[in-house]
């Protein structure tokens, strides 16, 4: 397949794996659409969706997708929800089939959507794996420019306590690993159940409106389209993708994504290289045909744009 040459700023943790070249592609005659996942799965209770009788996605309202998986030893998690919502999805898991109490739990990356539950769940001596790029921006303050909003490191007991750089793998055969093209941001994992073909993928692939770009800590439009090439490298047209947003994926799904914003990153990096500002990216409205599917591009457009100065501009 084809990939995306990134060169990675001095900001960024951990080096990434340089990836070959993105050719031209012809544009999509019709915005991205959402392919049936293949054995789709059914609603168990409001907010439930039961993928197998031991794998769940819980979907409560304002809150990010997470994957339960029940065993014997209790509750494994892929994400934990926000703070807010920690207490419903701890009454959503143990409601579930063959529950109990969670003993392992996977943050795909260090927003506060994904990490709500760490700090309980550390107290209870739970695992919480995490890339240790997570882990490090859990250790520090984070700020976003675009909305001034600042984030403070989560305490020790709160941090995971279990990481890894590249890939891992569970006594009960559970696989997971690093999505070093930094899709969303440099700490990006995958979680594969091998048995059932389900793969979550937390924000690194979105399925529900435009992705949100956090550039700060290592994210940008070139990670995503390299993101989406090596989760499609793990899939096959039966695999289930679980994302952080929206409903469940397929290979196909995967496939018109990585061809769009293939597309917006060609286009994002000719502006780049005329010396357009952000403002003019946006008014140039290279994203145009696909707003009438995903909505209002213009916020995605702009920090797609910013975050190329930092792997595309030239060294200081």
């Amino acid at each position: 397949m084809v990939g995306v040459s990134i060169r990675r700023s001095w900001y960024i943790r951990c080096p990434v794996t340089d990836r070959p070249g993105l050719t031209r592609r012809q544009v999509l005659q019709a915005g991205m659409g959402l392919v049936a996942a293949p054995a789709l799965a059914q609603t168990a209770a409001p907010g439930i969706l039961t993928l197998s009788d031991d794998l769940f996605v819980v979907s409560l309202p304002g809150e990010a997708n997470v994957v339960a998986h029940t065993s014997a030893a209790g509750v494994l998690l892929v994400d934990g929800a926000s703070a807010r919502g920690a207490d419903a999805l701890m009454k959503a898991v143990a409601s579930l089939p063959g529950g109990g109490q969670v003993h392992t739990l996977f943050n795909t990356h260090w927003h506060p959507e994904q990490t709500g539950s760490n700090e309980r769940l550390g107290k209870a001596g739970r695992t919480i794996i995490a890339h240790e790029n997570t882990r490090l921006w859990l250790t520090t303050e984070v700020r976003w420019p675009w909305n001034g909003q600042r984030f403070a490191p989560l305490p020790k007991v709160a941090q995971p306590n279990r990481t890894f750089h590249s890939t891992g793998m569970l006594d009960s055969g559970i696989r997971y690993g690093y999505i070093p093209d930094a899709a969303h941001t440099d700490g990006d994992l995958y979680v594969y159940f091998p048995t059932r073909n389900v793969l979550a993928v937390g924000d690194a692939v979105t399925g529900e409106g435009w992705p949100a770009v956090d550039w700060v800590t290592g994210g940008w439009i070139g990670g995503m389209v390299g993101g989406l090439e090596r989760v499609m490298s793990l899939a096959n047209a039966e695999t289930r993708i679980v994302p952080a947003r929206g409903p469940i994926l397929g290979l196909a799904d995967l496939k018109t994504q990585f061809e769009m914003y293939g597309i917006l990153y060609e286009r994002l990096t000719k502006l780049l290289n005329s010396g357009r500002s952000p403002a003019e990216a946006v008014a140039a409205q290279p994203a145009k045909e696909f707003a009438a599917r995903l909505g209002n591009p213009d916020e995605f457009v702009r920090r797609a744009f910013e975050s190329l100065w930092a792997y595309l501009s030239p060294d200081a």
